[in-house]
């Protein structure tokens, strides 16, 4: 992500007769700086996921055995989810409507291991859109399974300052994400061409034969 440079000249900062307003600038001077610290360095991105992690961003509701859920993962989808199945024992799987993706992947994983060992099946339905984060999720279920139409999109992770595409194949970042991956499909393939399939500020939709290839559906 580009850095801001703030052009401030020196002079504006000291050039008054007026100490209060000299003050004044010198204070100015400081929240344009900070501001362009903020918004438009990847401390920016790391402010706004902190932001992000502060409110609710998931929502779930039951339909029988179906536990439907949409809305962006963050720190609270984990407490969200694990309240709603002591309340409705009955569900036996979890169907991603519109999940954008994550802005916790600690929270993402662990969620997962979670619809894992409680046995449940991931669906799709055919106005269901999943990326990023929410398709990890969907590899969770035991069987998988998804109506024609339902769009499937991936991309690189970034830590706020790299993506996951520009850190060498050996490198520890890969670890998390990339054991994750071979825990559920039992094999990590899917997982490099997610890093490489498209930068972590754009996204790729996947085609039926890519969906066959990672072996994301357990049936049809």
């Amino acid at each position: 992500m580009p850095v801001a440079r703030l052009a401030i000249p020196a002079t504006w900062l000291w050039q008054s007769d007026d100490p209060v307003k000299r003050g004044l600038k010198w204070i100015g001077g400081i929240v344009l700086l900070l501001s362009g610290l903020v918004f438009f360095t990847p401390l920016g991105d790391l402010a706004a996921v902190a932001v992000m992690n502060l409110r609710t961003t998931s929502e779930f509701r039951v339909e029988g055995n179906d536990l439907l859920m949409q809305g962006e993962i963050n720190a609270k989808t984990y407490d969200q989810f694990e309240k709603i199945m002591a309340d409705n024992p009955q569900v036996t799987r979890l169907v991603e409507l519109v999940v954008p993706g994550s802005v916790d992947d600690d929270t993402m994983i662990k969620l997962a291991y979670r619809v894992r060992q409680l046995g449940l099946d991931t669906h799709l339905r055919a106005d269901s859109q999943i990326y990023s984060g929410g398709v990890d999720l969907f590899l969770a279920g035991v069987q998988r399974s998804a109506e024609p139409g339902a769009r499937i999109g991936v991309h690189s992770w970034s830590d706020g300052f790299r993506d996951a595409a520009e850190y060498p194949r050996d490198a520890p970042e890969h670890e998390a994400n990339r054991k994750y991956t071979e825990d559920m499909l039992g094999a990590d393939d899917f997982y490099w061409f997610t890093i490489y399939a498209a930068p972590a500020g754009d996204i790729h939709v996947m085609r039926t034969e890519e969906i066959d290839k990672y072996g994301l559906l357990t049936k049809p």
